[in-house]
C-alpha cells in the first residue's frame, strides 16, 4: 500500500470502524435494560423484600453509577495506559458484565431464587459494565478525534454517535426477537403494592427472557476487545510520550508523509508543557464542556430510550416493542443527518435547531396529557419528533464538541470531568423518571406525572438552545491545535 503522498483513507476508516464498535457497545449496554427491565422487575418482586418502584428505578439505572466511575477515571487511564489499552479494558468489562448480568447467581447463590443479596450481585455486574461504558464514552470520541484529519474529524466523531444509536437499535431488535411470542409482565399498583397481572403468561420472560437479553452483549463485546488489539495508539498520545517516530508513522499512513511532518510539528508545539494544570486556559472552557454534558442529559432523552416500551404501553399501543424498534430506526436516520451535515452546517446551528425541535416534541407529549380525547398517535409522533431532534443535534454534536474544544495538554482530564457530569445527570434523569412519570394529582391521576415530566424536559430544551447561542464556540474546520490558541486568547 502506497501511503507516502496522500495517506490511506482505507486505513483511517478501518481504525475508526473498530473504535466505533466501542460506541455500539455503549448504546447496546445502556439500552438493553429497556427490554429487560419489566421481566427483571417481575423476577425480583418474588423476593423476600418489597421491590418498590424506587428500588427498580435505581436497579434499572445502576449501570450509570459505573458510567460515572468509568468516565471519572477515564482521564487517568487515557493518560496512563493510553487510549488504545483503555479501550481494550472497556471491552473486557463489557464482556464480564454481560456474563454476570445473565447469571448473577454465579458461585454464591441458588439459581432463580430472588433475594436482596442477589439484587446486590446483579447490580455489581451492571456497574462493572457501566465502568466499561464510561471509559468507552470518553475515550472512543477522543481516540477518533486524535487520529482524524481536521477536515473530516466532525464527521468521523459523529459516526461514534451513529454507532451508539445503532447499538440501541440492534438491542431493541434483539430484545424484540428474544421476547418473541412471550408476554412481558404487566405490573400494576393494587392497594398501594405492585403486583403482577397474569403471572403465568409472563413466566418465561420473568425467569429467562431478561437473562438472554443481557448475555447477548457478550458477542459484540468479545469482538471489540479482540479488534482493539489490532489498531494503533493515537499519534497525539504517542507524541506526548516522546514516541515521535511511531507517531510520525501513524500520521504518515493516514495523512501522507509530507503532511504528517507538519502535523507532528504542530502537535509537538502544543504538547511541550504536558503537565499543564486543568485551569491553565481559564475556567470557561471547562464550564462549557461540563454544561454541554449536563444539557445533553437534562433534556431527558435517556428516560425515553431506557423506558421506551413502558412509555408506548401507557399511550395505549398494543405491542410497544414495535414502536420501540420503529423509534430506533427513526433515530438512526436522523443521526445520519448529523453525520452528513456537521462539516457543512457547523456544530452550533445543529445544536440550536435540535433543541427547538426537542422542545416542540416534549411540549407536544405534555399537551396530550392535559387535553383529553386526543388520539394516541399524536403522543407517539411527538415522542418521535423529540427523539429525532436529539439524534441530529445533541446526540452526536455534544460528543464532537467535547472531543474538540479542549487543548491537547488538558484534554484527558477535561474530557473525563465533562463526561463524568454527563453520566451523573444521566443517572439523575433515569432514576427520577419513573417516580416522576407515575406521580398522581387529583382527577388527572398519573397523567399529571406524564405531563409534568415532559413539560420540564421541554423547558430545559429551551434553556439549552440559549446556552449554545450565547456561549459555545464554533469548531468547524479548526484543528485541535487551533483550540489551544483560541482559549489562550480568551483567557
Amino acid at each position: 500500500m502506497n501511503y507516502t503522498e496522500k495517506g490511506s483513507k482505507l486505513y483511517l476508516f478501518s481504525i475508526v470502524l473498530v473504535a466505533v464498535i466501542g460506541g455500539l457497545l455503549f448504546g447496546y449496554d445502556t439500552a438493553v435494560i429497556s427490554g429487560a427491565e419489566k421481566g427483571l422487575q417481575a423476577f425480583f418482586m418474588g423476593a423476600d423484600f418489597e421491590y418498590t418502584d424506587a428500588i427498580h428505578g435505581i436497579t434499572s439505572s445502576s449501570a450509570l453509577i459505573g458510567c460515572i466511575i468509568g468516565s471519572a477515571v477515564s482521564g487517568f487511564f487515557a493518560s496512563g495506559l493510553g487510549r488504545k489499552n483503555s479501550l481494550f479494558l472497556a471491552g473486557i468489562l463489557f464482556f464480564l458484565s454481560a456474563l454476570g448480568s445473565y447469571y448473577p447467581e454465579f458461585l454464591f447463590f441458588e439459581h432463580g431464587v430472588p433475594s436482596y443479596s442477589l439484587l446486590v450481585a446483579f447490580n455489581f455486574y451492571r456497574v462493572l459494565g457501566g465502568i466499561g461504558v464510561g471509559l468507552a464514552s470518553a475515550i472512543c470520541p477522543m481516540y477518533i478525534a486524535e487520529i482524524a484529519p481536521s477536515n473530516i474529524r466532525g464527521t468521523l466523531v459523529s459516526w461514534n454517535q451513529f454507532a451508539i444509536i445503532f447499538g440501541q437499535l440492534v438491542v431493541y431488535f434483539v430484545n424484540f426477537l428474544i421476547l418473541g411470542s412471550h408476554a412481558n409482565p404487566v405490573i400494576d399498583l393494587v392497594n398501594g403494592v405492585n403486583q403482577i397481572m397474569n403471572p403465568e403468561a409472563a413466566a418465561w420472560t420473568t425467569e429467562t427472557g431478561w437473562r438472554l437479553m443481557f448475555v447477548s452483549e457478550a458477542v459484540p463485546a468479545g469482538l471489540f476487545a479482540l479488534l482493539v488489539l489490532l489498531v494503533p495508539e493515537t499519534p497525539r498520545y504517542l507524541a506526548m510520550c516522546g514516541k515521535d517516530e511511531r507517531a510520525l508513522n501513524v500520521l504518515s499512513r493516514i495523512n501522507g508523509a509530507s503532511q504528517a511532518k507538519v502535523i507532528l510539528a504542530e502537535i509537538k508545539a502544543t504538547t511541550e508543557e504536558k503537565t499543564e494544570r486543568l485551569f491553565t486556559y481559564g475556567w470557561m472552557v471547562i464550564f462549557i464542556g461540563i454544561m454541554l454534558s449536563v444539557f445533553q442529559q437534562a433534556v431527558g432523552i435517556n428516560a425515553v430510550l431506557y423506558f421506551a416500551p413502558r412509555i408506548f404501553e401507557t399511550m395505549g399501543m398494543a405491542n410497544p416493542m414495535v414502536q420501540t424498534v420503529l423509534m430506533g430506526v427513526v433515530n438512526i436516520l436522523f443521526t445520519l443527518l448529523a453525520v452528513f451535515t456537521v462539516e457543512k452546517w457547523g456544530r452550533k446551528p445543529l445544536l440550536i435547531s435540535g433543541s427547538v425541535g426537542m422542545a416542540i416534541g416534549a411540549f407536544g407529549v405534555a399537551m396530550c396529557n392535559v387535553v383529553t380525547g386526543l388520539p394516541a398517535i399524536i403522543s407517539v409522533i411527538s415522542i418521535m419528533v423529540y427523539s429525532a431532534s436529539f439524534m441530529f443535534s445533541w446526540g452526536p454534536i455534544c460528543w464532537v464538541l467535547i472531543a474538540e474544544i479542549f487543548p491537547n495538554t488538558i484534554r484527558g482530564a477535561a474530557v473525563a470531568i465533562a463526561v463524568a457530569f454527563q453520566w451523573i445527570f444521566n443517572f439523575i434523569v433515569s432514576s427520577t423518571f419513573l417516580p416522576m412519570y407515575n406521580m398522581r394529582l387529583g382527577e388527572m391521576g398519573d397523567k399529571f406525572g406524564h405531563m409534568f415530566a415532559y413539560a420540564l424536559y421541554g423547558i430545559i430544551c429551551v434553556a439549552a438552545a440559549l446556552f449554545v447561542w450565547k456561549l459555545v464556540p464554533e469548531t468547524k474546520g479548526k484543528t485541535l491545535e487551533d483550540m489551544t490558541k483560541l482559549w489562550k486568547k480568551k483567557k
